[in-house]
């Protein structure tokens, strides 16, 4: 995987290099190409006579030289960005700064030596020539430089992308660092689809004329660079501007949807990346608050998470009608005293797992667990249809599967009555609970199934609410004076095996 991974960034890098070359060299030389071809259309310099081969000699000469001072200084900043990116290592903040501003560098690379090679052949006209001729070839190499730069550093922002994905990791775009902007992007794709060639052609058309050939095939030519000019970087633009948009509204529609799992490529150092690095936050957030949502629900359980985000911090709570359910392990003291403690504690998840699973299934809540004990509750804050058939049929689930799985032995009490359901203690530490009655019936019905066969016992209460087929599984045990109470509570248990519980 390795080796895989440094293929695929030599490739890149491989990619990316060919790709500044091809652009530093094409726009270069058809740049020099339109510019002689427009002195050539309109006589530009009229007056060298013969001596008009040594101009063509020079600009050929300085064009060559150009292209080969270019192609090394490009190597140069590239090598700088190619060495930590062909590593996979992610670059320091000078890297990232210096990798940011590749596109702009070389724009002034190519700048640089248009606006020289604008001095040394005006001048040379000059010296041939007149005056005329030297502002003639100096404006001529001007605006044809002014196209290949502008034009150069579009297409560069474009071929850089590779690289910025990185480079923003280490530098994410943010005011005061942005590179270049989106304004900037569109003055200059103005200034190539219009404002150049409009200047060109009212240099063409109007005084003083500094040809001495009939404009038409020149103003042709120059609607038509125009016209090319404009495409490309209407082009470019739109591949600067219009895709990151479209991507990023493809990843807010898929957040809309309910993903949280998307992220988009930060590879822009305008205004753009700014917007893809909030979206990126945005969904981090949401992450974070699905995140903190489950672990919620997983501490206090999903209905009294629901019922926290649907009230908020309110120390409120209604009274209902409920079925508790309590369960506690037998001889806890003994267990803790005989096992070790992660031997234990590994029981005892095994034990919580089936009573979370039971009650979740009968619709219940798991209210707290009471180190090796568990009281859960049906009908709050969820209100059921029958909280006492659910309840019972709860009871002989755990029942059951703490046999089969022969681990430990419990003992299980059931209770209904009304009670105080809702958050208690302060604005700043709450807990939803249920206080009443019923919840310290089950809890001393425990004590006493403990030592019953079926490990289960049921109050009279909850019989009486019960559905009949329900009730046919249970068998009258008789009145029990639980600790505490004033009167005996009759009970019922549930001595089937596991086979035939019904």
């Amino acid at each position: 995987m390795p080796e895989v991974r440094l293929s695929t960034r030599f490739r890149t890098v491989l990619r990316t290099s060919l790709g500044f070359a091809a652009l530093g060299i094409g726009a270069s030389v058809c740049g020099a190409g339109v510019v002689f071809l427009l002195l050539a259309m309109q006589g530009i310099p009229r007056e060298v006579g013969s001596a008009d081969w040594v101009l063509a000699v020079c600009a050929a000469a300085y064009v060559g030289l150009s292209l080969l001072v270019g192609t090394v200084w490009t190597a140069v900043l590239q090598r700088r960005t190619a060495v930590w990116f062909l590593l996979g290592r992610p670059p320091t903040p000078d890297e990232a700064r210096r990798a940011l501003r590749l596109p702009v560098h070389l724009a002034m690379v190519s700048g640089t030596l248009w606006s020289i090679g604008t001095v040394v052949l005006g001048a040379l006209a000059a010296v041939l020539g007149s005056a005329w001729d030297a502002g003639g070839v100096a404006l001529t190499i001007a605006l044809g430089g002014l196209t290949t730069v502008g034009l150069s550093y579009l297409a560069a922002e474009w071929v850089a992308r590779p690289v910025m994905v990185p480079a923003l990791d280490v530098l994410p775009p943010k005011e005061g660092r942005l590179p270049t902007t989106v304004l900037t992007r569109l003055a200059l794709t103005w200034a190539l689809s219009s404002g150049v060639p409009l200047l060109a052609v009212l240099l063409v058309v109007t005084p003083p004329n500094l040809g001495v050939r009939e404009p038409t095939a020149a103003l042709v030519l120059l609607s038509s660079i125009g016209l090319v000019v404009g495409a490309i970087a209407t082009a470019l633009l739109a591949r600067s501007v219009a895709a990151p948009l479209h991507r990023l509204r493809l990843a807010l529609d898929q957040v809309a949807r309910g993903r949280a799992d998307v992220s988009v490529p930060v590879d822009d150092g305008s205004e753009i990346g700014r917007l893809q690095t909030s979206v990126n936050d945005l969904v981090a957030g949401l992450r974070e608050q699905e995140r903190m949502r489950d672990l919620f629900g997983r501490h206090v359980g999903a209905d009294v998470a629901r019922h926290a985000l649907e009230y908020g911090v309110s120390l409120s709570g209604d009274v209902r009608e409920v079925t508790a359910l309590f369960v506690d392990v037998v001889d806890s003291t003994a267990l803790a005293y005989r096992l070790p403690p992660e031997e234990l504690v590994r029981k005892l998840n095994r034990l919580f797992a089936s009573v979370v699973d039971a009650v979740n299934t009968h619709g219940g809540l798991v209210n707290k667990f009471q180190g090796d004990a568990a009281l859960c509750i049906f009908g709050a804050p969820t209100r059921l249809a029958d909280p006492a058939t659910s309840a019972l049929q709860a009871a002989r689930a755990i029942r059951d599967a703490v046999r089969e799985a022969g681990e430990l032995d419990l003992g299980i009490g059931v209770a209904a009555g009304p009670v105080f359901a809702g958050q208690l203690g302060t604005s700043s530490r709450l807990e939803y609970t249920v206080i009443g009655d019923a919840v310290n019936e089950a809890a001393r019905l425990t004590e006493t199934a403990k030592r019953v066969p079926g490990r289960i016992l049921a109050s009279d209460t909850v019989m009486e609410a019960c559905a009949d087929r329900e009730r046919a599984n249970w068998t009258w045990y008789g009145k029990v004076r639980l600790r505490g109470r004033q009167s005996s509570t009759g009970t019922w248990a549930n001595p089937r095996a596991a086979g035939n519980s019904g």
